[in-house]
């Protein structure tokens, strides 16, 4: 971090402003719009700072290093380089902070862009190295940030103190207010200006807000990359003060979550489970219990082969507030990403998605209609079950050359893929890690125009009747 982001209050104190030219004009606007007692010293000044006449000082005269004293603030807008480098040098050796105009490396602080919505304050720098980006970025938010965002800061701050009265612990207070910012209600009467009935609903729920429950919300953390979570999937596990993920969670994923929650791994992978699920479901009940706002994080999506129901089954027996946020799941993120489409008009008409995992009390699934031919079967979790899978297909009437590929660490900058046919299926299965996807089916053969996630590292033979093409173990950087 080249500086340290922080805000100074400069009513009443003195600051003192180098130059009077235009660049100087911008600068004294600011500082006096700060509350800055601002001393300002030049031979001559633009006509146009006459519109702040009596809120400056003006001395006339050529900088020296004795204008520095009592100043706890110093800026340096002159176009002469030996006038910029004095201040700079006087300074710094009275420990002083100051600013040389467009000269970062003269500067012991530095300008950001501001967005203002007084009190609330938005600033932006890039340390002085990309300003065009900067001016972007502060165009973007101050499209994106409503005007009455002032107004609703300083609505907070009179509620403030009863909050603190009413919940008397930091979390409550945190939870009460994301939900209150979060509300539309709230937000409908801010934009008609009522301010009186805004303050009244905040009052109102904070009179309720003693005896809530916490609340838990599952949510789809996608297949691993985190360009695939939803906007509402990133919102959620930032406001989240506990949150409960499984292993598939991405390292990536998990470092946006907020700094100031609660993380609880609770395993969750395949030949792993280093948590019970009545564990699981004991913590989430236990969390929610205690008041705080939960996020149940899996990966891909929660109701697909992630027994999200089963969770939320308990959530309702015990009367706990919860939601869902859908995830992409591993089937469409990760096929996606190795150029592979679950339907095609002249190959596939429908997909399937199983899971390899055995069902309860062993019983099968129906592999004569899993076996059929112009569909797409996707098993999820299938390494370790593979050869019998591979058996049962084949068993069934499907094609020993019927294209298959697995996908290891589909969407991420670890994905492999291997490809080939049925007859390869265990013999590749036994190369793979999890987590892995086991695609079957005609579809598969489209990769080999459609791939497009990372460069192709290597090829090794296993059936040259596929399509006239050989076995690939592709890695994807």
């Amino acid at each position: 971090m080249d500086y340290l982001p922080m805000f100074a209050k400069l009513e009443g104190r003195p600051v003192l402003l180098v130059g009077g030219g235009e660049v100087a004009l911008r600068k004294a606007r600011l500082l006096l719009a700060a509350g800055a007692r601002l001393t300002l010293v030049s031979p001559e000044l633009e006509p146009e700072f006459s519109e702040f006449t009596g809120r400056f000082t003006h001395l006339a005269e050529r900088f020296t290093p004795a204008h520095l004293a009592g100043q706890i603030l110093v800026v340096a807008a002159t176009d002469n380089l030996e006038v910029n480098a004095l201040v700079y040098q006087s300074a710094n050796q009275l420990g002083l902070f100051v600013n040389v105009v467009d000269d970062p490396k003269r500067s012991s602080f530095i300008f950001p862009s501001i967005i203002d919505r007084s009190p609330l304050m938005v600033a932006v720098s890039s340390g002085g190295k990309a300003p065009v980006l900067v001016r972007l970025l502060r165009e973007r938010l101050e499209s994106l940030l409503p005007r009455h965002l002032g107004g609703l800061t300083e609505l907070s701050g009179r509620v403030r103190d009863k909050a603190k009265r009413v919940l008397s612990s930091i979390s409550d207070r945190r939870r009460f207010w994301e939900r209150a910012f979060a509300s539309n209600t709230l937000a409908s009467l801010i934009e008609k200006e009522d301010w009186q009935g805004a303050e009244q609903w905040l009052s109102d729920g904070l009179d309720q807000a003693k005896s809530e429950v916490g609340e838990v919300v599952l949510v789809g953390a996608g297949p691993g990359d985190p360009g695939l979570l939803t906007l509402k999937a990133l919102q959620q596990i930032q406001q989240a003060e506990v949150v409960l993920y499984d292993q598939l969670v991405s390292a990536e994923i998990l470092d946006l979550v907020r700094r100031d929650a609660t993380l609880v791994s609770v395993g969750k992978k395949a030949g792993a489970h280093s948590v019970p699920q009545e564990e699981t479901n004991r913590l989430l009940v236990e969390y929610a219990k205690a008041g705080n706002r939960v996020v149940r994080l899996k990966g891909g999506d929660p109701f697909m082969f992630g027994r999200g129901g089963e969770e939320l089954e308990v959530l309702a027996d015990e009367g706990i507030p919860f939601s869902v946020v859908p995830g992409i799941t591993a089937a469409a993120g990760a096929t996606a990403y190795a150029g592979i489409p679950l339907t095609h008009r002249d190959y596939a008409q429908s997909a399937v998605f199983i899971t390899g995992h055995c069902q309860k009390e062993g019983k099968e699934p129906d592999w004569q209609q899993l076996a059929a031919t112009s569909q797409t079967l996707v098993i999820y979790m299938g390494l370790m079950r593979s050869e019998h899978i591979q058996q049962q297909l084949v068993d069934h009437g499907r094609s020993q050359a019927t294209p298959i590929a697995i996908i290891e660490r589909g969407t991420t900058s670890r994905q492999r893929v291997l490809t080939g046919t049925l007859a390869d299926l265990a013999e590749l299965a036994k190369q793979a890690v999890s987590p892995s996807l086991i695609v079957i089916g005609e579809v598969v053969a489209l990769r080999e125009r459609l791939a497009w996630f990372g460069e192709k590292s290597g090829q090794q033979n296993a059936n040259p009747d596929l399509d006239g093409s050989d076995l690939k173990l592709v890695q994807l950087a």
